[in-house]
């Protein structure tokens, strides 16, 4: 079901057409399993776009721009959120790159932000903080600067009276911007402690098994002799009371 659509990628037919034979593949209704068909065509997305960034890594930018963009959007439609990020991620970083010689290719601060915010929900907490620190210096004027109290500098929007509703409001920005980054900071840091404490807990689980398996075993043996030798005893006084009342010696 789903050949049309790698027809057209092996042969480079990257635009809508082929996002549109996509999205009927995976609505159609001769899909069996929609998991699997997803599944199977993530994988091969995956290995089709390294050879895909590979052949675009000496066009200008547009292409390599029209190209991630295409790449996107793809595994947007096949459910691969981590591909779909990080290939965004790739892009914002060209643009930006780029942007001091093509300004038309600069990224704002609310692209950057909306990004890391995406990239916070979804556990990519050092992407997600690495966007906030790019939106912050999106935020940074270009000719007349104010500079805030922490030596970020934001555009003066008005001249002549810096305490403008504007202003106010851009201040606010960096202080929502800064929040995020705080708090994608701090699940970065708890996901590798809980990492770290959880491949720790398995390491002393292990090493307690192996210590403990030999004297677990020797324990069991002592239990069970003591266990025989109760009942040989248990039999032996049986017989002994069994004989004094028969009257035998």
């Amino acid at each position: 079901m789903s050949e049309p659509f790698r027809s057209l990628v092996l042969n480079r037919r990257f635009g809508d057409e082929t996002l549109r034979v996509l999205e009927l593949i995976l609505v159609s209704k001769e899909v069996k399993s929609s998991v699997e068909v997803r599944s199977g065509l993530r994988q091969f997305m995956r290995s089709e776009s390294l050879s895909v960034l590979k052949e675009i890594s000496e066009k200008n930018v547009e292409e390599k721009l029209l190209m991630l963009e295409f790449l996107v959007r793809t595994f947007a439609l096949v459910g691969d959120v981590e591909s779909c990020l990080a290939l965004r991620y790739e892009a914002l970083l060209l643009r930006d790159l780029k942007s001091r010689t093509h300004q038309w290719l600069e990224v704002p601060y609310l692209e950057w932000l909306n990004f890391a915010q995406q990239s916070l929900d979804n556990g990519f907490y050092s992407i997600a903080a690495k966007a906030c620190e790019n939106a912050l210096l999106s935020l940074k004027g270009k000719s007349a600067e104010q500079p805030t109290p922490d030596g970020v500098c934001i555009e003066r929007i008005s001249t002549e009276d810096p305490k403008t509703d504007e202003v106010f409001e851009t201040e606010q920005v960096i202080q929502k911007i800064k929040k995020l980054k705080e708090c994608a900071m701090a699940s970065a840091s708890s996901h590798s402690v809980q990492t770290q404490t959880a491949d720790y807990m398995k390491k002393r689980l292990k090493q307690k098994s192996m210590v403990c398996s030999p004297v677990l075993k020797k324990t069991t043996c002592v239990a069970s002799t003591l266990f025989r030798n109760g009942i040989k005893k248990r039999n032996q006084r049986k017989l002994n009371e069994s004989r004094s009342l028969l009257g035998w010696s």
